[in-house]
């Protein structure tokens, strides 16, 4: 190990868990906030907004792999998957 190794970048990409604080950027970490200091029903009528079926849709590959890496770190188990793609309509 030479002096210059301290400054390489690690090559290994960790997968970083969506939800954890650690491993959002600014801009994720207050918009979070923000959500967590809504009142219920606004944060409702802004997750109806949000979840459009057309939305769902277009970011149907991005939701089936959040969910996929929720249920590998233990977050969601294959029940909670089946539900939730019910729900969404990604069956």
């Amino acid at each position: 190990m030479g002096i210059l190794d301290v400054f390489k970048k690690d090559k290994k990409k960790k997968i970083a868990n969506p939800g954890d604080p650690q491993s959002m950027n600014m801009l994720q970490k207050m918009a979070m906030k923000k959500l967590e200091k809504m009142n219920p029903q606004e944060r409702e009528s802004l997750m109806k907004k949000v979840m459009t079926p057309e939305n769902i849709q277009k970011n149907k590959k991005d939701i089936l792999a959040t969910l996929e890496q929720m249920e590998k770190s233990g977050q969601m188990n294959s029940h909670q998957i089946f539900e939730a793609k019910k729900r969404l309509g990604l069956l």
